[in-house]
C-alpha cells in the first residue's frame, strides 16, 4: 500500500463500519465519559467477545462505578460479576489491585500519562493507549490484534508484534487517524477482514491491499 493511499483507505473503512456495531469499550466510553470505566472495561475485554464484555461491564459498574466503590468489593465478588469473561479471576485481582493503586497514589483518578498507566498490573500498551484516547481524549495509537494484522496485511507496515506496529504507525500514520484507527480496524476485522479467509470479494480495498499472509479468502 502506498503511503498516499491511506486517506482513501481510512475513509472507505469508516464508511463500511457505519453498518456494523461499535466495539463495546467504545460504547462504554461514550456512555460514561470516564477514564476509569474505559480502563476497567478494557481489562475485561481482553480475550473476551464484545457481547460478554458489555454485559460483564454493565453488571460490575452497577455495583461499583468508582475506585472507592470497587475497593469495597472482594476480588471474588468482582470475579462473579464479570464471569464468563476470559480469565475472570485474574482480571478481578488486577482490577482490585489497580483500584488500590489509584486510591493510594493518584487520589482515585486514572492518570493521563502513558508510562504511569503502564505501571499498573495487567495494563499493557493496548489498554494504556485506549485509556489515553477514549478515556482522556488525548493522542495515542491503540494497536490490538486487528490493527496489527490488517495494517500488515495491507502492506502499510511490516512488523512482527503489535508493539512494533504501534511504533511504525507513530512514524507514518497521519495524526488525524491515531485516535480512531483501533475502533475502525477492530470493527473491520470482526466483520470483513477476518483473521482466516477474509472476505476479499466484498472488500473495496483490493486494488491497494497487498494481501500479505492471505492464503485463502472468500
Amino acid at each position: 500500500m502506498d503511503d498516499n493511499q491511506i486517506h482513501r483507505v481510512m475513509a472507505v473503512v469508516a464508511e463500511e463500519c457505519g453498518q456494523w456495531e461499535t466495539p463495546s469499550v467504545t460504547v462504554i466510553s461514550e456512555q460514561h465519559r470516564s477514564a476509569f470505566h474505559v480502563l476497567v472495561s478494557c481489562i475485561i475485554s481482553l480475550r473476551t467477545k464484545d457481547a460478554v464484555t458489555a454485559a460483564a461491564s454493565a453488571r460490575l459498574f452497577e455495583r461499583a462505578a468508582s475506585p472507592q466503590e470497587m475497593i469495597c468489593l472482594e476480588p471474588s465478588e468482582i470475579a462473579d460479576l464479570i464471569y464468563p469473561a476470559g480469565f475472570y479471576r485474574t482480571k478481578a485481582e488486577q482490577i482490585h489491585a489497580i483500584c488500590r493503586t489509584l486510591l493510594a497514589e493518584f487520589n482515585g483518578k486514572v492518570p493521563d500519562n502513558l508510562d504511569q498507566l503502564l505501571s499498573f498490573k495487567g495494563v499493557g500498551r493496548k489498554t494504556a493507549n485506549l485509556v489515553m484516547t477514549l478515556g482522556h481524549d488525548k493522542q495515542g495509537i491503540c494497536v490490538d490484534i486487528h490493527v496489527h494484522r490488517i495494517t500488515n496485511r495491507w502492506g502499510y507496515v511490516a512488523s512482527s508484534s503489535p508493539d512494533q506496529t504501534e511504533q511504525l504507525l507513530r512514524e507514518k500514520l497521519p495524526a488525524e487517524y491515531w485516535k480512531k484507527i483501533n475502533d475502525l480496524l477492530v470493527c473491520y476485522g470482526q466483520n470483513l477482514c477476518y483473521p482466516v479467509a477474509p472476505a476479499c470479494s466484498r472488500c473495496r480495498l483490493t486494488d491497494c491491499c497487498s494481501r500479505v499472509g492471505v492464503q485463502r479468502s472468500r
